[in-house]
């Protein structure tokens, strides 16, 4: 997959300005690690009369494959061989567009830290995709780039040249000519309008992707003729989010004719209902998730197993419900960032008469963990090696015993949604493991029948109906537990 970009220059405005606007130095070859692949950026010349740019992605099929669970070109239900042998490598699509935004973040934005005055002067430009899918060939694929200012030409690519006869296949050899664009135009337009003219996307299309076209299509989609074509095949013909977008974008163009702010137009609804409209991180909705077990079990003396940093425990101690909580770390440098995040020392006598800090490994039974309410192993059991695993269990579920266990730890079906997330890596780089919901499920139910708890299953995060949350969640209630309490209160 390919794609190259040239400008011209003069002594006093060298061609050689495109290093600083792309933030790439035309003197070396650069390697990028991105969802699907490698991405490349080399330059195959380099002068003052002329730059190119050239950006090479090279796309780990076998990876694409593995993590295209969901719908898009990545999860198509095709043969099996189909799978594998296919135009992603060489077509530019979605993928192609990802790495776009991943490699030039700062020359879409329009951002040059060492040169300032650059983004904003249009320079001539010439944007060459020798393989282009159009689904609706060199005809639409004019109209959409003319109303930007291009000059277009659109090869249609024979399906073989040894028999013309069969015609032309869906693929355009794309060159993209322009004297009064500026860089950063022009790869916001490359961005939406690869997947658009190929009309796939690999990655499932979320209701975050509405913000994300309104920001790249600022100051260009409002007016384009073709706006409801670009607006549904961005958004993989979603139609919620299609109709969401055009009322959208149809402010915008309303605010423009007013010479007035889309707020002072949109002001029908209230600015806080607004505000509750954004979702809090998922570290936020995972702390709430398992406040809300601990309270549903009736937990107030707290462990928290693999505390590190001192985040949950913060959030326990704003809950008077929770009488004593105890952080436990191996890292004696965690736990002094978690002293100084909870004010220790100049927390009051009452405050700190509830919560303490202790040095511990999970690998080794610790008689200072018996006798507590609940134990929290939050985002814990994929840091530790799987040899390992059952010298935690039996710490935990077979020494300590604690009434009630939560387990929070990643969904790796979960991990096709990271449009950032390289291809084939884990979510943090000391992850041992990842487990699919199935054998989390199956870990645990056989950690409760060898120790005698029960298990059920909560989903943290947004319930993706094909791969689940983000965060699986497992709650084991020690087998006999509540009797005993009711029987002695």
């Amino acid at each position: 997959m390919f794609l190259t970009i040239s400008t011209t220059g003069t002594p006093e405005r060298p061609a050689t300005d495109l290093g600083y606007l792309l933030h790439k130095h035309p003197g070396k070859a650069q390697a990028f690690s991105t969802s699907y692949g490698t991405a490349h950026v080399l330059y195959p010349e380099a002068d003052e009369q002329r730059c190119t740019a050239a950006l090479l992605l090279e796309v780990d099929a076998v990876a694409l494959v593995r993590r295209g669970k969901g719908k898009g070109r990545g999860g198509a239900p095709d043969a099996a061989l189909a799978q594998y042998v296919n135009d992603r490598p060489y077509a530019a699509s979605s993928l192609l567009a990802v790495a776009i935004g991943a490699v030039f973040s700062s020359a879409m934005r329009g951002v040059c830290g060492a040169r300032p005055e650059l983004p904003a002067r249009a320079r001539p430009l010439r944007v060459e995709v020798p393989a282009l899918p159009a689904r609706g060939g060199a005809g639409l694929v004019r109209r959409l780039f003319e109303p930007l200012g291009w000059t277009v030409t659109a090869e249609p690519v024979a399906l073989d040249t040894a028999f013309p006869e069969w015609g032309d296949s869906r693929y355009v050899r794309l060159v993209l000519e322009s004297e009064s664009r500026t860089l950063a135009e022009a790869l916001r337009h490359l961005y939406v309008l690869l997947p658009v003219l190929d009309d796939a996307k690999h990655y499932w299309v979320s209701a975050d992707e509405v913000d994300k076209l309104l920001r790249v299509g600022e100051g260009w989609l409002p007016d384009h003729p073709e706006q409801k074509l670009i607006t549904s095949r961005y958004l993989s013909r979603r139609w919620s989010l299609t109709r969401e977008a055009m009322a959208r974008l149809e402010l915008v163009r309303l605010a423009e004719t007013d010479d007035s702010e889309v707020e002072a137009i949109d002001n029908a609804v209230a600015a806080e209902a607004e505000a509750e409209e954004r979702p809090a991180p998922l570290a936020v909705q995972r702390r709430d998730a398992i406040v809300a077990a601990l309270t549903e079990a009736g937990a107030a003396r707290v462990l928290d197993l693999g505390c590190g940093e001192g985040h949950l425990v913060q959030t326990l101690l704003q809950d008077p419900r929770f009488t004593e909580i105890v952080g436990v770390d191996v890292s004696v440098r965690a736990l002094t960032i978690a002293s100084r995040r909870l004010k220790l020392d100049r927390m009051g006598e009452r405050q700190a008469s509830r919560v303490r800090l202790l040095q511990g490994s999970l690998a080794y039974t610790d008689s200072r963990l018996k006798g507590y309410d609940a134990a929290v192993l939050s985002e814990v059991v994929e840091h530790v090696d799987l040899p390992r695993l059952p010298a935690l269990e039996y710490a935990v579920f077979g020494a300590a015993r604690p009434r009630t266990v939560l387990v929070t730890t990643p969904n790796a079906e979960y991990n096709v949604r990271w449009e950032s997330l390289p291809a084939g890596h884990v979510r943090h780089r000391d992850h041992r493991f990842e487990w699919i919901r199935e054998e989390f499920r199956a870990w645990a139910g056989a950690v409760a029948e060898r120790h005698g708890y029960g298990v059920r299953f909560v989903p943290v995060g947004p319930d993706d109906p094909e791969v689940g949350p983000p965060t699986q969640m497992a709650v084991f209630t020690r087998n006999g537990a509540n009797e005993k309490e009711a029987k002695a209160a």
